[in-house]
């Protein structure tokens, strides 16, 4: 096996940011590792594809989504047996709306907050806070 070393990128500038975890009365935790599993299986068409660009393996990604069916109590996935076809996996209604609406708290929630971010940041450098 070869591995190329790709050059390293200039550094991205670091931002303030907002990470937020939802937890519902059902006992379902909903954050951003979750939300990104769901999404990445919505865009590769599979659980193992996701859990590979994800880094992670596809025992874990295979938790994170029964976790989630488990406690919402019904599946966020649908998967098809592999076949002359190959199988594959996406989201079902239940899996787009959790995707949907964690990402509308996340955007919302980091607009309410931004001023009080830099606020935080200025502080930490030894500027005045407001």
């Amino acid at each position: 096996m070869t591995v190329s070393k790709a050059k390293p990128s200039a550094p991205a500038k670091a931002s303030n940011r907002l990470s937020i975890r939802v937890d519902l009365a059902s006992g379902a935790r909903i954050g951003p590792g979750k939300v990104a599993v769901l999404e990445e299986i919505a865009r590769s068409g599979s659980i193992s594809a996701a859990g590979r660009a994800l880094h992670i393996s596809y025992r874990r990604t295979w938790e994170l989504v029964e976790d989630l069916n488990a406690t919402l109590g019904a599946p966020v996935v649908q998967t098809a047996a592999g076949g002359s076809g190959g199988g594959g996996a996406s989201l079902t209604e239940l899996g787009q709306s959790v995707v949907t609406r964690y990402r509308a708290i996340e955007e919302e929630c980091a607009a309410a907050a931004r001023k009080h971010l830099t606020a935080l940041q200025r502080a930490a450098r030894g500027g005045a806070s407001e």
